[in-house]
Formats: structure tokens, sequence, C-alpha cells
């Protein structure tokens, strides 16, 4: 294991110490893969003598006016805003590192989110024609070293091909073989799965391409490529409308933070429409979301298996909670865009190079499997599922009282 060169917080630390309380404290609940436990509890901190019952009986002018939004709440900035791109755990730097030999460390800035706070590593990979088989990745993290393995006999020549695609380092804007790089020793660059791990998330993190100037941009937190047959639009704010349409801006405007020129400097990848690009595509779409055993083939509860408490949560996610207008059917998504217009609860300013004005329409995001998908939102604002909660009880001006809550919490553990 080589040594890692250390970078620039840029007062990430402290900004995140003023926003959240970040201790490990992890609940009896597992991940999935059953190698990591779920944090609990809020962790966003409130401004001085406020309380969460308090804040979501005010108006959203009333919250702005007193300065009341939580800074967690607000968006979270790139750990260095002006340069962004992409960034990686210290744990998949680690792994790449020993398997590859190649270093995703970057020598200008570090990870900033506590590991306990991120997804476990490595994630599990269910497949969805073989729900049997379970688990496949053995409790590895699948590398262009060990996908061959892995996966014999189990998927189809395409699909493999695919696989290996997927797993292939391309040039990136941080992570290339010029003089203009953010790593010590040139090198191929970043492949899709050095983010989706195993095609989950690990948490990294990059500024999103599409959103000009440079203090507009939103840090965009790694998504779970899981259910991904199941989505018709792709990308958190592009809308984009297939699979492979989303691989193919990945590996140009996503790579390169949409900057073509760079692009072309550094040496983009632009894949194949049929012979490339369909077989990645049809790799991401074998992708299964976990087990939900307390769900039925509706994505209801199955009253026979939850408790009361679970069951209670499903009726303020149906009801008082609104969760399911946009997190509807067994997908627990609606297929589309929609803005929380956050700007009505605070002042616009610059905080640690970025301009939080309004951000615009998200994409809905998925809530199956959702206890394995820590940090929430787009840009991994908030660290836990009771933050979440708490947030759009603000919001959506909920009302909602502890023990809907904690209902509503116990039923987003079980999708």
């Amino acid at each position: 294991m080589r040594r890692t060169n250390r970078g620039l917080r840029n007062g990430s630390a402290r900004l995140l110490e003023e926003r959240y309380e970040l201790a490990d404290k992890p609940s009896n609940i597992q991940m999935s893969g059953g190698r990591k436990y779920v944090q609990t509890g809020v962790r966003v901190r409130l401004p001085g003598g406020m309380t969460w019952e308090k804040l979501s009986l005010m108006t959203p002018a009333d919250i702005r006016k007193q300065n009341a939004f939580p800074q967690g709440f607000l968006p979270l900035p790139h750990v260095k805003h002006e340069t962004g791109g992409m960034v990686f755990p210290q744990f998949e730097i680690d792994e790449i590192d020993t398997q590859e030999h190649r270093f995703l460390q970057r020598f200008d800035v570090d990870f900033d989110l506590p590991d306990h706070l991120l997804p476990e590593f490595p994630p599990p990979i269910f497949l969805q024609m073989r729900p049997e088989l379970g688990d496949v990745s053995q409790g590895k993290v699948v590398t262009t070293k060990n996908f061959f393995k892995l996966f014999n006999g189990i998927i189809t020549p395409v699909q493999m091909e695919g696989l290996r695609l997927l797993l292939t380092p391309f040039p990136q804007e941080e992570f290339n073989q010029t003089d203009d790089r953010k790593v010590a020793e040139p090198q191929f660059g970043v492949a899709c799965l050095d983010c989706h791990t195993n095609f989950h998330s690990n948490g990294a993190f990059h500024l999103n391409p599409d959103t000009r100037p440079q203090d507009r941009r939103f840090r965009l937190d790694t998504v779970s490529l899981r259910g991904l047959f199941n989505q018709q639009i792709h990308g958190s704010k592009r809308s984009l409308r297939s699979v492979e349409d989303f691989t193919e801006f990945e590996q140009r405007t996503a790579y390169f933070n949409g900057d073509h020129i760079s692009a072309d400097k550094k040496g983009s990848h632009q894949p194949n429409r049929t012979n490339q690009v369909s077989l990645m595509a049809q790799m991401q779409n074998m992708i299964d979301f976990p087990p939900a055993p307390k769900l039925d083939s509706t994505g209801k509860l199955d009253r026979g298996k939850a408790s009361r408490l679970e069951l209670a949560g499903e009726k303020v996610f149906q009801g008082k909670g609104r969760c399911a207008e946009c997190h509807g059917g067994p997908g627990f998504l609606d297929h589309q865009m929609h803005d929380l217009h956050l700007e009505r609860f605070y002042t616009a300013e610059v905080i640690n190079g970025q301009n939080n004005e309004a951000a615009g329409p998200i994409k809905t995001f998925t809530l199956r499997g959702i206890k394995d998908s820590p940090p929430y939102l787009h840009d991994g604002r908030l660290l836990t599922l009771e933050d979440t909660v708490e947030f759009f009880n603000v919001v959506l001006q909920l009302k909602l009282t502890t023990e809907e809550k904690q209902g509503l919490v116990a039923y987003l553990l079980v999708l």
C-alpha cells in the first residue's frame, strides 16, 4: 500500500462540524450485505434555541426572516468547489490501488465525510434475472482483476463485455496522463464502477456538469445503479431518457465536467452506441434491488411480517407524509422532476465557494433499498434517514408528530 498524499481540506471539516453531529452512532439494523450497521439519529444541528417541533410550525417566510433554516438543510458544497471534480473515499482508493495499482488519491483535496456515514463496502450485487443466487459479489469489490472469475457462467457474453467496459478506466478531467491533472502520477483514468462500486455507490461525489457558472454548480452524490431497469429518466437534473443516453453522457460530459475542449485534449473515450454502449447498458439493467422480505409483489407491506410501527409508518408514507406522491408504486419513484423551491427558506449566499441559489427541479430517486444509500438528497446533505424525515417535515410543512416520524423511519428501513 503506497502512502497517501493527504490533500487540503479548505475548511470543509469545519463546515461539516458546524452543520452536523458526525459521531459514529450505529443502529441495530444492518445494510443488505450484513457488513455495516445503519447510522441512526438526527445529525443536522439546529440554530440556538430552536427545536424541531417549533421549526416545523413556522412558515417558510418566518424561517427565512429569522435565519432559522438549519445549515445542514442548505446545499452542501463540494469539498473544493472552485475546482470541483471527482473525489473518492479512502477505502475505494485503497482497494483500487491494491487490486489494480491505479491511484485515485487527488493531491489537492481529501474526501470529507467520515466512513461510518457512507454505504457499506463492498456492497452486495443482486441480479434481477438470477434472484436465487443472492449476492454474487462473494464479498469482493469487482474489478478488472476478478470480474470474469466472479461472473463466468452467470451472465451472457454480451453482458460480460459490458461489464468489462464498465470496469475499464478511461481519461477523466482530474485523472489522466496530461500535466493538467489532480493526481501525482499519470494514469489511464477512472472507470464507471470506481464510483458505482459493485453497481451501487461508495459515496464518491463530483460537481454536476450542466449548470453554469461554476459557483452555481451543485455537488452530486453517486447514486446506486440498483433497479436501473425500472427507471425511465436518468441523471439527477438532465432527464436523459435511456440508460444508453446516460452511459454516453457520463463518458464524455460528466467525466470532463461539461468541458468538451478539455475532453478532447485529455483523450475522451466516446464509446460506440451499437458495439459498446448497448452492452454496457444491458449489464447495468441486470442489477436488482436488495431483497425486501416484508414487501409483497405490489410494494406494500405484508401485514403478517411487518411490525405495528412499520405499518404505522406505511400509513404516514401513503397519507400525511405525502411521500407516495413522488415515490409511488413497487419502484417507489414517479419518473418525474420536482422543484422543492428551497429558496423560500433562506437567503442565498456563497458558502465554501458555492452560491446556493435556487437549484431547480431534481428527479425523484427510488426509495427501494434506501437504508443502503447514505447520505441522502442529490448532494448528500442529509446524513441519515432521520435527517431526511425532518427535512421533508419542514420543507413540505407536514407537521408530523414524533411517533409519525419514528414510524416513517421504521418503514423506510424495510424497503
